[in-house]
């Protein structure tokens, strides 16, 4: 049986992964926690609920007001609840920054574990000061949750591209540990800005799981798309053609430049069959790139036939990028992008060694992209659109 200090000490630790270099990863969940507890205050100093008729009433509810608290998690978005007669300031601001350390330990519990009415009761009480109701544990307990699903089920637009990736997590399952696949993908958008579009788990990487996660973006609103971008993941391709039959599908250059190693019939040509492939991608244009590539097979023909095979049969799955605009190259050409998202949620994730559920792994995982979407949206514009949006401007 594993000690409750030494607990303590790895959720201490996790705590560090998420929130990282002075990162917010669950600064999400400490705003819900605190806007919850404050709305508990104004119930207790009111002696009634929202709309409820009560003959005790000692007021009215007169709406929110915006205020910025500075944390170690950084600055929290927070609404004050606002009474009509004045004389209402919740506690739970000064009471909170006095226990944030607990607080993070807490939170930290509920993040990777999952909710549990006796935690949240234990922590909106100790933020308010007061007893807390079953019905108001209920309350916050669902939202903690609801909102990253309410992120990862929003509405969708229109998305030009579309980058999909997959990660694994080590959970337990039945007894044993193992593997679960969690689905990410990303979009560009008509301003040219990135998005984090969608996450799913589940415990393999087979055709089902793709498909249900492809219907799902379609199902919620995405469309326009014109380019999807990958590596040859399992399962993957026969769910896009189901899906996205008429789309075209750039496979990552990167990986393809990695797999064409494999095929050198010794050690000592693989630096020479990877500088062969990145010849091809790094052609000017298609012609050009399809002429290096009958002209590589010609020459390997003999010396590496397994690899001359493979350029037949895969190579052009890595030039659809030559029918997009030019300046959209270098951005389109390999799924890069979502290899760096994947990177931080490994270097987040990564102290946790162990998920009891594939749940709680979403749940991590959740926390982190949602930061990473508003740092995207906020941020500079990725790409230039016109030209894809205007061909008359397409410059390739």
């Amino acid at each position: 049986m594993i000690s409750d200090q030494y607990n303590n000490t790895l959720i201490e630790q996790i705590i560090e992964g998420v929130i990282g270099q002075g990162s917010d990863g669950l600064k999400t969940v400490l705003e819900l926690l605190f806007n919850v507890a404050m709305k508990v205050e104004r119930e207790q100093f009111l002696k009634a609920s929202a709309h409820e008729r009560s003959d005790t009433r000692n007021g009215y509810a007169n709406g929110y007001k915006p205020k910025g608290v500075q944390t170690r998690m950084g600055s929290l978005n927070l609404k004050v609840p606002q009474v009509r007669e004045g004389g209402f300031y919740p506690n739970s601001i000064e009471k909170g920054s006095r226990s944030e350390k607990a607080l993070k330990l807490a939170i930290a519990q509920m993040y990777l574990e999952g909710v549990s009415t006796r935690r949240v009761k234990r922590i909106t009480e100790e933020l308010c000061g007061c007893e807390v109701s079953s019905t108001q544990v209920s309350r916050l307990t669902k939202e903690l949750d609801e909102q990253f699903e309410s992120f990862r089920n929003r509405p969708l637009g229109e998305v030009c591209y579309l980058i999909v990736d997959a990660l694994y997590l080590k959970v337990r399952h039945n007894g044993s540990v193992i593997d679960t696949a969690i689905l990410l993908a990303y979009g560009v958008t008509p301003n040219g800005k990135r998005e984090i579009l969608g996450a799913s788990s589940s415990l393999s990487e087979a055709e089902v799981h793709w498909r249900e996660f492809f219907k799902n973006l379609q199902s919620r609103g995405m469309h326009g798309l014109r380019l999807i971008i990958s590596d040859d993941h399992a399962g993957m391709e026969n769910a896009r053609m189901a899906v996205f039959p008429s789309i075209p599908w750039q496979r990552c250059q990167f990986h393809l430049a990695q797999n064409a190693q494999s095929y050198a019939p010794k050690k000592s040509m693989r630096v020479e069959i990877a500088e062969t492939v990145r010849v091809i991608f790094n052609s000017p244009t298609l012609d050009i790139a399809m002429e290096m590539k009958r002209r590589a097979i010609e020459k390997y023909q003999k010396k590496a036939p397994e690899f001359a095979k493979w350029l037949e049969e895969n190579i052009e799955e890595g030039l659809t990028v030559f029918q997009f605009p030019k300046d959209h190259w270098k951005k389109i050409r390999t799924s890069n992008g979502m290899e760096r998202v994947n990177r931080e949620i490994k270097r987040r994730t990564r102290v946790a060694v162990l998920f009891p559920n594939k749940e709680s792994a979403l749940r991590l995982v959740t926390g982190v992209i949602i930061e990473i979407h508003e740092e995207w949206i906020t941020g500079r514009q990725y790409l230039d659109m016109k030209s894809l949006l205007n061909p008359s401007l397409k410059n390739n």
